[in-house]
């Protein structure tokens, strides 16, 4: 068929798409790129990092299986919007969470409750919220790219618009760490979470569903409904039952996978600015370029990885099975990863490569398995399915990101006490005696401790009230501190690194013994 005849206004709604994924990527990274600066302003250690980036991660879990079901009730316009403009206001009020964190703080213990400190709780509570909004970025994404594109179109047009991710992803380092330099990190999180009210202005002028779209020529949506199946389902509009989703192997295929995959995207975009700091001491500006050539990589991944099964299509593969190929192939690539710690002495571009192929290989994957549930599902059902996988996408992430905190926050403990231990051996017990049994908390009241927290991380008014004790001790400690600590923290992220590398290869295993053969739900 002519694709210039037909017209091409569908691959405009892709690039609506494609933008408001940049937006959303765009206000979801900004609180990693700052975790260097606002771990040292507040003085967090890795599980406090944890807690506030997993409560974004359960937030959005929870709204993403409301979410699906809220877009297919409200419409795909409406639904997006009304998204967009709760997350945009859930970036900007980071801004102002010392504020929010020290009211919240006050309700509580009125009420008799012990609040964290108003950092955390401040940060906690902007997160929340922002996950809401970003929460029906995806469902309502896949859900327009089925109204508006022929099953043989999805994954490519999913890989289009899921780019935005890597786009965002890159230009949030380009931009963050200067703006927070030159403005402060205030003014970050207010200019960036404000680009997504600009996106919305476009997305209600160009939007319709296809059938109300006066741009659109009949021979194109002639185009966009020529899957037979689909043209059928559209006169049943019946809301469909989650428990009767979850009785179909093809949901817990799409939700087994996005369950083991959703937390490697999640602790790649959360921890890479901290792993940057933590084993090469890189901040700031430093961080800019490595970051963007590592999230430039992911955008072949991302659109590679869309037009992938259509080559094996193209061979003469049914569309399930030819997908499932891509994905097997795809799924091979993350184990680059296990490579990135025993050669990353060489230098970090060891393994900020290595690690861009493997989130490549998760956006080419990202493409692909979102399009499982438009090949499997009537177009009714798709906000709810991926909803659905989207929660344990989630619940994923929360897991992965609490055992990295975790995991983080013993290795830097045991390095801490290595540093201890050697100091003392020194005659130097009397001094570690003294500051780690010495009442410390930064500015904004939040406690500090110096057996979880290396004295690199310390917030500057906590480092000047030690070095008042003894300076040159206090330096003498920081040098031998730095290295233990670093040590220990490359064996804590090759752990992490190894189940990131091998969870695609799990999934696909799974999802494939799940649904070995194509099969489309027709009885909903």
């Amino acid at each position: 068929m002519n694709q210039v005849k037909i017209g091409n206004y569908r691959w405009t709604i892709c690039a609506l798409l494609f933008f408001a994924t940049t937006v959303n990527y765009l206000d979801r990274q900004v609180l990693s790129l700052l975790k260097p600066t606002l771990e040292e302003q507040f003085g967090w250690s890795n599980s406090d990092y944890a807690d506030i980036a997993a409560i974004f991660q359960f937030t959005y879990a929870i709204s993403m299986l409301f979410a699906g079901r809220f877009v297919d009730k409200l419409g795909t316009k409406w639904g997006y919007g009304i998204a967009i403009v709760i997350w945009s206001i859930g970036a900007i009020i980071h801004a102002y969470s010392i504020s929010i964190g020290t009211g919240l703080a006050s309700i509580l213990t009125t009420f008799g409750i012990a609040a964290l400190p108003v950092s955390i709780l401040g940060f906690m509570f902007s997160r929340a919220v922002l996950a809401i909004g970003e929460s029906g970025n995806f469902p309502a994404a896949i859900k327009a790219t089925a109204e508006y594109h022929p099953k043989k179109e999805r994954s490519l047009a999913t890989g289009i618009f899921n780019s935005g991710a890597n786009i965002g992803a890159v230009l949030a380092p380009l931009t963050v760490p200067w703006i927070a330099t030159h403005w402060g990190w205030e003014k970050a999180f207010e200019l960036v979470g404000a680009i997504g009210f600009l996106w919305l202005f476009f997305w209600l002028i160009f939007y319709e569903s296809p059938e109300k779209q006066k741009r659109l020529s009949a021979e194109e949506l002639a185009y966009i409904n020529s899957d037979e199946d689909e043209v059928a389902d559209k006169a049943n509009v019946d809301k469909v039952s989650w428990f009767k989703l979850l009785t179909y192997k093809q949901t817990w295929a799409f939700t087994f996978g996005k369950f083991m995959t959703d937390g490697v995207w999640w602790f790649f975009l959360f921890w890479l600015p901290g792993y940057l700091k933590d084993q090469y001491g890189m901040t700031g500006s430093d961080i800019v370029l490595p970051l963007a050539v590592l999230y430039s990589m992911t955008m072949i991944g991302s659109i590679g990885g869309g037009w992938l099964p259509k080559y094996f299509v193209d061979k003469g593969y049914e569309v399930y099975d030819g997908r499932m190929k891509a994905m097997f192939a795809i799924a091979l690539f993350p184990l680059v990863v296990l490579l990135a710690q025993p050669l990353g002495h060489y230098s970090f571009w060891v393994p900020v490569i290595l690690i861009g192929v493997g989130t490549s290989a998760h956006q080419a994957w990202s493409a692909n398995i979102f399009t499982t549930v438009s090949d499997m599902f009537p177009k009714r059902a798709i906000g709810s399915v991926v909803g659905i996988g989207g929660m344990a996408g989630g619940i994923g992430g929360v897991l992965v990101t609490k055992v990295g905190g975790w995991i983080f926050d013993n290795y830097a403990h045991k390095g801490i006490s290595e540093s201890f231990t050697k100091f003392n051996e020194l005659g130097n017990s009397t001094f570690i005696n003294q500051i780690t049994t010495m009442d410390l908390a930064s500015k904004y009241g939040d406690k500090i401790n110096l057996n979880v927290m290396a004295l690199s991380k310390v917030p500057v008014e906590v480092a000047d009230k030690l070095k008042s004790i003894d300076s040159n001790l206090f330096n003498q400690l920081l040098e031998i501190q730095k290295p233990l600590v670093q040590s220990n923290m490359t064996v804590a992220y090759t752990i992490m690194f190894a189940f990131c590398a091998v969870a695609y290869l799990v999934a696909w295993v799974v999802m494939k013994s799940l649904v070995p053969k194509y099969k489309k739900i027709t009885d909903l």
